[in-house]
Order: structure tokens, then C-alpha cells, then sequence
């Protein structure tokens, strides 16, 4: 293997010469410098002498153990690769020696079968290591007040219409998939606005009971209902004069719909349980990931709230559109992850970069984020590697998952009906059902146009 690691030096560390003498020769195939000592002090010393890039080093040592090497070989030279070897390691010491930054741990008895490709392993992370890109320090498209990150064109279009509406009053509909960011976008329309000097107000219309929900927005008085204990504000009264965000507005239902568009009417409203008219000077700004025309046109939603609400639009590429802000996105995360975390810095090699960019990433933004932390916590490294990105995989592309399903589906289908036909209906569907009534998100999925997708759906026998 390894004519490309001739540079690299590795360190046998262990009380046993006669498997001192067996390692070396058992991995002098890999061309690799070999150093060997039998005592823990002797190896410190050979660290601080040569750029060791992987030691291998028994727990069971002397003067200090294995365990106390790790943490004084990586205090000496943080890039170094350790493996640590014992007879039968203990539960704890694998989680104290992967705590401290061992790269592996292995048994002995299964060395003759797995120390070669751990080192090998380890080897290939070196050579990531001096191959990685390094992405810019700072990150020009992310500032102080507003962590939106991306440099594509997509994007940069959503930026501009930001900067445009932002000083304005005008009620912003902000459109866009799960995970895409559209809090950030009405924070930056918040914070780039006159209104910044008050803190915005959000409220998440889909995550609050219909029963509660009239109450949160505005507010009640004391003994309107049962556990009404005294008077409350709602949001509208809390972002007086600033910015109420409105956040999944396509889940709100149609009696609480007629309430806010009175409000939006005029600005007045009064509490729940009360007489007073209160009015509110709030500017409004809601976001969904629903297509709503299609929830108007399904009476789902209500066409005089929907264009009191759509004055202005912003739409928020999905993260497969916009491919090119991986690496941006990808190094902002890391850098807040690593920090939050107190960790060391962790780069990403091209090969990983590239790893990023061909997945379509159906839980966008927020997606690469918590793949990101994954890769992050399991790591034993500071260089990610294909392998080390934990991607999701659809598990419909398994040909045993396809087989079961086209089995199920001819075991159902109903007889006397065109199969095919049936089941492109079920399927369309179900797709329609997933993309919450969103023609254009489920004809994407399908790869289908809006008019193919409502074409299969009107042709049930």
C-alpha cells in the first residue's frame, strides 16, 4: 500500500518485545519509518524529537499508562493519529481514550486481523489532512446581526429583496420548504428595519392548539376561560410598534384566520373575555411551507387573508438549488459546532466537499446542519472524510424494498381496475398528502409538471 505514506513515521509502543518485533514486521509491507520503544517515557521523548504522524501504544504501560501517553502525545503534537491496544479493554477506557482523542482502540487478540487497516486507515487520514481545502477564515456573506449564509446567485436575489422591503411596512409572505431558513429571513427584514430597535415577537401558528392559539395572539382577560388566572398580552400587543413574525401561517386555522384579518383591517382587536379595542402598530411578516393558492383553492385557507398577507414575496431556494453554498454553509457550521463544543478545529477534505454537494439534501439547510454535529461527535479526528458524513440514504432505491413494494401494491390493487393506473393515483396521492397539499413541491418529487401530476389524479376508475 502505501507508497504514498513514505513521509509518515509510526511508533510501536508496548512492554512486549516479541510483539514489538511482530508488528514491525507485520506492517513493514506499508514501507513506513518505524520507531519502537517499550516504555511510555521513552515514546514522549521520541514525540518531541520527531514528527510522529501514528502511534500504536499498549494501555498497560510503565511509567505512566497508555492512557496518560495519549493525552501528552496529542498535547504534544495535536495532529498525531493514537492508536491504543489491551488485552481486553474495558468499557471505560474505550470512552475515556475516544474522549481524549485516541483514534481507535483495539484488542489484541484481533490485531493480527485489524491493526494493518487501522493503520492504514489512519494513514489515508494524514494524507486527507495535508490535501484538505481551507475554506476562508472569515465568511463575507454572513454579518454581525444576520447569519444567512451563501454566495449563489439564488440566494443573493433573496438578499436584495430583503434589503428593498425591509424599510417599508409592507406585510412580507416568506415561502419556502422546511429547513430552509425562513426565520432568518424574517429576522434579517426585522433587524435591517426601523423597527430594530424592539426585539421581533414569533409565534409559530402551527404549533399551538386552536384553543390556545386566539389567546396567544390576542391576548385575555382574567376568567375569560378556565385556568385564565389574570389578564394577558398577546403578540400583537407585545410587537407594538416592532415586528410580529408569523411563522407557519398556512396551519392556522380558518376560524382564527377571520380574526386576523380583521386585525390586519385595522389594527384593532380586543382580548379574549374583554370589551376594549386595543389597537397594535405591528408589522407583519409571515412565513409557510405551504403552496397557499392551492390551500386557498382547496378552502383551506382564505383568499382575502392570503393576499392581505402576500403584498410582498420572498422565496427561499431548497439547498439542492443552490448547491454551491455547501462549502459555506458547511465551514460556518463546523466552526459554531467546534466552538460551542470546545473542540479543536475540524476541516472537511474535497473529497467530503464534493460528498456534500451530490446530495440532494430534502431537509435542506437545517439537514447539512445536524449532519454536520453527527459527523462532528463521532469523529475521531480533526479532518471529516466521506466516510466520516453520516448521509441520508432513500431507503426506496434498495431493490429488495422496491420488489416488497410492487409485491404489496399488485397484492391490493383492485380488481378489475387498470393497475397501472391505480396505483400512479395512490402513489401521486400519498406524494400530495407528504407535501401537505403542495402541488408544485409533490410534482417536483415525482418529477412530474402541476398539470401531469392533477391529470393522474383525476383519472382514478
Amino acid at each position: 500500500m502505501a507508497e504514498d505514506f513514505t513521509d509518515d513515521t509510526l511508533l510501536l509502543v508496548d512492554p512486549d518485545l516479541d510483539f514489538l518485533d511482530w508488528a514491525t514486521q507485520h506492517l513493514a509491507a506499508n514501507k513506513l519509518q518505524i520507531l519502537r520503544c517499550d516504555n511510555a517515557a521513552s515514546a514522549l521523548e521520541v514525540v518531541k524529537k520527531h514528527p510522529i504522524g501514528v502511534v500504536v501504544a499498549a494501555i498497560n504501560l510503565q511509567p505512566f499508562d497508555g492512557m496518560e501517553l495519549l493525552r501528552r502525545v496529542l498535547q504534544q503534537n495535536p495532529e498525531a493519529l493514537v492508536i491504543l491496544t489491551a488485552g481486553f479493554p474495558s468499557t471505560g477506557q474505550i470512552i475515556e481514550a475516544t474522549q481524549h482523542g485516541a483514534h481507535d482502540v483495539l484488542r489484541k487478540e484481533s490485531l493480527a486481523f485489524e491493526l494493518r487497516p487501522v493503520v492504514e486507515s489512519a494513514l489515508q487520514t494524514l494524507d486527507a489532512r495535508r490535501s484538505a481545502n481551507h475554506p476562508p477564515d472569515e465568511l463575507p456573506t454572513c454579518d454581525g446581526r444576520v447569519k444567512m449564509i451563501g454566495a449563489s446567485r439564488a440566494l443573493q436575489e433573496v438578499f436584495k429583496r430583503v434589503g428593498r422591503v425591509a424599510r417599508t411596512d409592507a406585510p412580507v409572505l416568506i415561502i419556502g420548504e422546511s429547513g430552509t431558513g425562513k426565520e432568518l429571513v424574517a429576522k434579517a427584514l426585522h433587524e435591517y428595519s426601523p423597527r430594530r430597535h424592539k426585539e421581533m415577537t414569533t409565534i409559530n401558528c402551527g404549533a399551538i392548539p386552536e384553543n390556545l392559539l386566539e389567546s396567544e395572539l390576542f391576548g385575555h382577560e382574567k376568567g375569560a376561560f378556565t385556568g385564565a388566572f389574570a389578564r394577558r398580552e398577546g403578540r400583537f400587543e407585545q410587537a407594538d410598534g416592532s415586528t410580529l413574525f408569523l411563522d407557519e401561517i398556512g396551519d392556522m386555522p380558518l376560524i382564527i384566520q377571520m380574526k386576523l384579518l380583521r386585525v390586519l383591517q385595522d389594527g384593532s382587536f380586543s382580548r379574549v373575555g374583554g370589551n376594549d379595542t386595543i389597537t397594535s402598530d405591528a408589522r407583519i411578516i409571515a412565513a409557510t411551507h405551504k403552496n397557499l393558492s392551492d390551500e386557498v383553492s382547496a378552502g383551506r385557507f382564505r383568499e382575502d387573508l392570503y393576499y392581505r398577507l402576500n403584498v410582498v414575496e420572498i422565496r427561499i431556494p431548497p439547498l439542492r438549488d443552490r448547491l454551491d453554498d455547501v462549502p459555506l454553509l458547511a465551514e460556518f457550521f463546523l466552526q459554531r459546532i467546534t466552538q460551542k463544543n470546545g473542540l479543536a478545529r475540524i476541516r472537511l477534505t474535497a473529497e467530503a466537499i464534493d460528498a456534500l454537494q451530490s446530495h440532494s439534501w430534502p431537509g435542506n439547510v437545517r439537514e447539512l446542519e445536524n449532519t454536520l454535529a453527527r459527523a462532528c461527535a463521532l469523529t475521531a479526528s480533526n479532518i471529516l472524510l466521506p466516510a466520516d458524513i453520516p448521509l441520508s440514504t432513500a431507503p426506496g432505491k434498495s431493490p429488495a424494498l422496491i420488489a416488497a413494494a410492487v409485491d404489496q401494491l399488485l397484492n391490493i390493487a383492485p380488481a378489475g381496475q387498470d393497475v397501472l393506473v391505480w396505483a400512479a393515483y395512490e402513489i401521486a396521492g400519498r406524494v400530495v398528502e407528504h407535501a401537505h397539499g403542495d402541488f408544485k413541491e409533490a410534482s417536483s418529487v415525482l418529477n412530474l409538471s402541476v398539470a401531469e401530476l392533477r391529470k393522474i389524479l383525476s383519472r382514478k376508475n
